[in-house]
């Protein structure tokens, strides 16, 4: 059972810093299934790099996923993978125990119920987050309903597209021309075309009727590559604006 505080403002919910930590925690998990969804790598999620409004702050060494890999990293610093794509939820949750720790005095005056109060809340995010990503690749993949099955229909795709090296966006963009019944653009990105074939025919028995145009509201045709934001530096940094007016002309609509 969900509690009051879900329903109302932190500051009129009776426990209002218990609300406010679920609050953030919802915010948190929608955010970081978004950036899951879209393939989008924070790059260093300190806890500072984190914001309570759940929107995205301090990017920093940021970046869209190309080749579909869950241990990918876009830092540096980030020798051990702590922040890599795959790792997001489970550092956001890491990041929100943190906050928790901080608010353990004002949530009850006494430490035991403040602790076991905030830990309900933590335990709750991964069920918050695989909840928004679920709902998110449904709609990604234009599923027409939920169902039992979906969860491994999810991850035999990724599961492929890990195997063979696929490109995250474009393989979710050209499902869009798949599901109007041209799956060349799809098959032609796995070196195995019969697996995905394979894969594929699971999918279309789940397909809502008229989903490619849905799909192409949520799977973006572009997204900021690094290798185009690097020539739009370099060309900036030399006075030439235009390259980057053509990727910013691109990533503002990147669904068109």
């Amino acid at each position: 059972m969900r509690s009051p505080a879900t329903t109302r403002p932190p500051h009129e919910a009776q426990n209002p810093y218990l609300a406010l930590l679920e609050a953030v925690a919802a915010a948190q998990a929608s955010l970081v299934a978004q950036w899951m969804l879209a393939g989008f790598i924070h790059g260093v999620m300190n806890t500072d790099n984190m914001a309570i409004s759940g929107e995205t702050i301090d990017y920093g060494p940021c970046a869209f996923m190309e080749a579909y890999d869950p241990a990918t990293v876009f830092s540096s610093i980030d020798h051990g993978g702590r922040y890599a794509y795959g790792n997001q939820p489970q550092i956001a949750q890491w990041n929100l125990a943190r906050l928790a720790e901080t608010l353990l005095p004002l949530i009850d005056e006494t430490t035991d119920a403040a602790v076991a109060a905030a830990t309900a809340v933590l335990e709750e995010f991964p069920s918050r987050f695989h909840a928004s990503w679920t709902r998110g690749m449904r709609a990604k993949l234009g599923l027409a309903e939920a169902s039992d099955d979906e969860g491994a229909l999810f991850a035999d795709l990724l599961a492929l597209m890990h195997a063979q090296g696929v490109d995250f966006t474009s393989c979710f963009r050209a499902l869009s021309a798949a599901a109007r019944g041209d799956a060349t653009a799809a098959r032609a990105l796995f070196a195995d075309p019969a697996a995905f074939d394979a894969w594929a025919e699971r999918w279309r028995l789940r397909l809502a009727p008229d989903s490619a145009d849905a799909m192409d509201r949520v799977n973006p045709v572009y997204i900021a590559r690094n290798h185009h934001v690097e020539e739009a530096l370099a060309a900036a940094t030399a006075g030439d604006l235009a390259p980057f007016e053509r990727l910013l002309d691109g990533v503002v609509r990147p669904y068109d």
